[in-house]
């Protein structure tokens, strides 16, 4: 098997999501229809969005039981992120603070998916 590439979040809403994933990413999709919206990552990566409605087999749940982490250089990019995702309307969920792995936040996108945004202790010091 090859590593993973790709991770997909069921969204209850596509346009707002697909919105919201354009805002934080700074890019537009590269596929989009009613259903689903794919975005390519700078790493390779893709990050589909899915219209839950429409996954099959269904799916039991949809946010909050993982996290999307966004790793940044240093303490005042964590603090400029918050400020551009309270913005967009993300909830906060957990407010900046040092924790053993580095400095962090986490907000929930619209769908209650969580987004932790992180500097790592070792940039920090």
């Amino acid at each position: 098997m090859k590593e993973p590439s790709y991770i997909i979040l069921y969204v209850s809403n596509m346009p707002v999501s697909t919105a919201f994933y354009s805002n934080v990413l700074g890019k537009a999709p590269v596929e989009s229809s009613p259903d689903f919206s794919l975005f390519v990552l700078e790493s390779g990566w893709k990050l589909g969005l899915w219209a839950k409605q429409e996954v099959k087999p269904a799916a039991d749940m949809t946010g909050g039981g993982a996290e999307i982490g966004l790793m940044l250089d240093s303490k005042e990019t964590v603090d400029a992120a918050l400020e551009d995702l309270s913005a967009m309307q993300a909830k906060v969920v957990q407010a900046p603070t040092q924790m053993d792995f580095g400095y962090t936040f986490v907000v929930q996108d619209p769908d209650g998916h969580r987004i932790r945004v992180f500097c790592p202790s070792e940039i920090v010091r």
